[in-house]
């Protein structure tokens, strides 16, 4: 990846919308070597897809929580399940394995306080292999979705 791919990248990021004629002259390329890049760039995996940013409020999803999951174990049977387990839950929209304690990060989204109490009381406390939760409510979200930087 060079750097012409990198400023391509990175004007997707602040407008996934852009026409490849846009992109171009952003990127002071000409459309056809700019679409050739662009093509390139989403098959090797780089640009992994386009999508819309929702906002939370406006979905009526405006609590939300990082839940802290550390496992009994984790052998080879206990960490497939209880990924599974967890992709399965609809208010799970980010959820990642981690070094260390706790073994996974869960960021939960839900209308308001007692939606978030069920969730976690029926889906998350029930998750296979699971010794401890631990939940932390988010204040207020200071960086995200931030473009990254070559």
């Amino acid at each position: 990846m060079d750097a012409l791919d990198k400023k391509i990248i990175a004007e997707l990021q602040l407008d996934g919308r852009l026409t490849v004629t846009e992109l171009a002259a952003r990127v002071n390329l000409s459309v056809s070597p700019c679409h050739r890049r662009l093509r390139e760039l989403e098959e090797s995996g780089a640009i992994r897809g386009y999508r819309a940013i929702v906002d939370l409020n406006s979905m009526g999803l405006s609590f939300e929580s990082l839940v802290f999951a550390t496992l009994r174990w984790e052998d080879r049977d206990t960490v497939p399940e209880f990924e599974e387990a967890v992709a399965s839950v609809p208010q799970v929209v980010q959820a990642e394995r981690l070094f260390g304690e706790p073994d996974y990060l869960l960021r939960v989204v839900t209308a308001d306080l007692e939606a978030f109490q069920k969730v976690y009381d029926e889906q998350l406390a029930t998750l296979p292999g699971v010794q401890r939760l631990t939940s932390t409510i988010v204040m207020k979200r200071l960086v995200e979705d931030r473009p990254l930087k070559s």
